[in-house]
């Protein structure tokens, strides 16, 4: 990938986190007053690529490190010295797993910790599918989704790490593209959407786990405890 892509890549909550703490080190430094802050930090969280991130930070002297995407990884070193995710553990060649799932004027769904077949079938009649993928185990480390909706869509959810390729086609209809072209880990899955969507549609998104997600959003409520208390403790010495 080149570099003039890369602001044009969607950013991730690990990403804005790492911009905030940019800004959290400015404003301790004098760099920028509360006003500034408080404006920046704002437009930390509305940002949705990493174009936008460096423009935050593009007068700070931290900018080259946040403009920069870091990998898209699933594998975390634990702060207590836990066990490591790894890709290699969630791939299993030949495993069997789920390779169907049909909806008429109904809906189904995969999630949670379950496991997704080399190939896997989704039929959809003015119907609805969701298959996330986040928790997902996989039976070989390219798996296919063929989707045939009519009056219906599917929604794939697939975690950061993961290559997205797309290769469907949409007549009234539309396959959703914007997650192809994100490299993915070494040793992670990758993921190919075909099929046809008649008057329906197929999405695709990338979304941290949930764990990931519970464990960001605490950090940012406490983030927003210790700025008001701040802000408490200013106007208390002015």
């Amino acid at each position: 990938m080149t570099d003039e892509r890369l602001p044009q890549l969607r950013a991730s909550d690990a990403d804005r986190e790492r911009v905030a703490e940019i800004l959290r080190d400015a404003l301790a430094e004098g760099r920028l007053d509360m006003a500034e802050f408080d404006e920046r930090f704002d437009a930390t969280y509305r940002a949705r690529t990493y174009g936008e991130l460096e423009l935050i930070t593009a007068d700070l002297p931290a900018s080259a490190s946040a403009s920069a995407p870091a990998p898209l990884s699933l594998r975390k070193e634990p702060a207590t010295g836990g066990a490591v995710t790894a890709w290699s553990e969630r791939i299993t060649e030949g495993a069997k797993g789920s390779t169907s799932g049909i909806a008429v004027m109904g809906g189904f769904e995969r999630k949670g910790r379950w496991t997704i077949g080399r190939r896997f079938t989704a039929v959809c009649l003015m119907g609805g599918g969701e298959l996330d993928l986040r928790e997902a185990n996989f039976a070989a480390g390219e798996v296919e989704i063929s989707v045939w909706t009519l009056m219906g869509g599917v929604n794939v959810i697939v975690p950061p790490g993961v290559e997205v390729e797309t290769r469907g086609l949409g007549i009234m209809g539309g396959f959703d593209s914007r997650e192809d072209g994100v490299p993915g880990d070494p040793g992670a899955p990758r993921v190919i959407v075909s099929g046809l969507a008649l008057m329906g549609g197929v999405g695709v998104e990338r979304k941290l786990p949930k764990e990931e997600q519970r464990r960001l959003k605490a950090e940012r409520r406490e983030e927003q405890r210790r700025l008001r208390q701040d802000r408490r403790e200013r106007r208390e010495l002015d």
